[in-house]
């Protein structure tokens, strides 16, 4: 009998301690996931924002170069046609990194990639 009520006074224990600790661990519980998907999505946002930025100055970069390369490649003036080749070559190294660009953060976008940034940069022939 001793240890029927032994059982029970321990079974009561049981259930008004975890009464009490639950709503309190849930809170925390929450508290520590809002938490979590705060930092998640600042984190996020920033890493978007900053291959968004960085690939719109590649673009940026290899256009002002391509134009200039269009715009000099068939003068009859050696230096400007030295120009278009230095710009030709600019052009060319900034394809070649944005699209090591782009593949290395693809995952930034999930597949859905701003309209105004390019999945890949063509090399000037």
């Amino acid at each position: 009998m001793e240890k029927t009520i032994g059982v029970i006074a321990l079974m009561v224990v049981i259930v008004i301690v975890g009464c009490l600790v639950v709503p309190w661990n849930r809170a925390f519980i929450n508290r520590w996931d809002y938490t979590l998907k705060k930092v998640d999505e600042t984190t996020r946002y920033e890493t978007v924002k900053k291959v968004e930025d960085t690939s719109r100055a590649m673009i940026a970069s290899y256009t002002a170069d391509k134009m200039m390369y269009e715009q000099y490649a068939g003068s009859e003036s050696a230096e400007k046609q030295s120009w278009a080749e230095q710009a030709k070559m600019r052009a060319n190294k900034t394809a070649a990194e944005y699209n090591a660009y782009i593949l290395k953060n693809s995952f930034v976008w999930a597949d859905n990639i701003p309209a105004d940034i390019r999945d890949k940069l063509e090399y000037l022939e």
